[in-house]
């Protein structure tokens, strides 16, 4: 798992719960990295397990929760990181239906060990709904959904996101979009 995901969670433990706390959390994980993370590196995902673990023994919120809230941080980072990636996308659909084919491409170009979930978009012909496929063995679906709506946030569109269909413990997701 790339390292700016860490640092950015790390970075949201601090800001939504102190930088004690996140000390507390690394010193609390078995981390081969000493939980020090860099955006460049590459870490294994078993020490966000850990993290994430960690951090809900500590503040008693559900990890499906804890996951949910990083995925909105995580989007808006991702707008102050990369903001080429933002360039001429007027909403929401616009942006998540190039995921797969443009944003993770370049990611791949800057970090070709990355391993990225697989995004599937199917646009209702009508405009007004959107179906989106989630895969990844990492079964992070609630990250997705925080960015997901971290994204409808951003372009400040009223979308309900709904998870119509999980299989295989939450590798592969289907999550509805609807415009209100």
């Amino acid at each position: 798992m790339k390292g700016v995901i860490f640092t950015e969670f790390i970075e949201m433990v601090e800001d939504r719960f102190g930088f004690l706390l996140a000390d507390k959390i690394v010193s609390a994980s078995d981390l081969p990295s000493g939980g020090v993370y860099t955006a460049v590196g590459t870490y294994a995902f078993e020490e966000m397990q850990q993290l994430l673990t960690n951090l809900n023994k500590e503040t008693d919120i559900e990890t499906s929760t804890l996951l949910t809230v990083f995925g909105k941080h995580l989007f808006s980072r991702f707008y102050s990181l990369y903001p080429h990636f933002f360039v001429g996308k007027k909403n929401t659909f616009e942006f998540l239906s190039n995921i797969e084919n443009y944003i993770h491409v370049e990611v791949l170009k800057l970090y070709p060990d990355a391993q990225l979930p697989a995004i599937k978009t199917e646009i209702s012909t009508d405009g007004s709904a959107m179906k989106m496929i989630y895969k990844s063995t990492r079964k992070m679906g609630d990250l997705a959904l925080g960015l997901i709506s971290g994204c409808t946030q951003h372009f400040k569109e009223d979308i309900i996101v709904e998870t119509i269909n999980e299989n295989d413990g939450g590798s592969e997701i289907t999550f509805m979009l609807t415009k209100k």
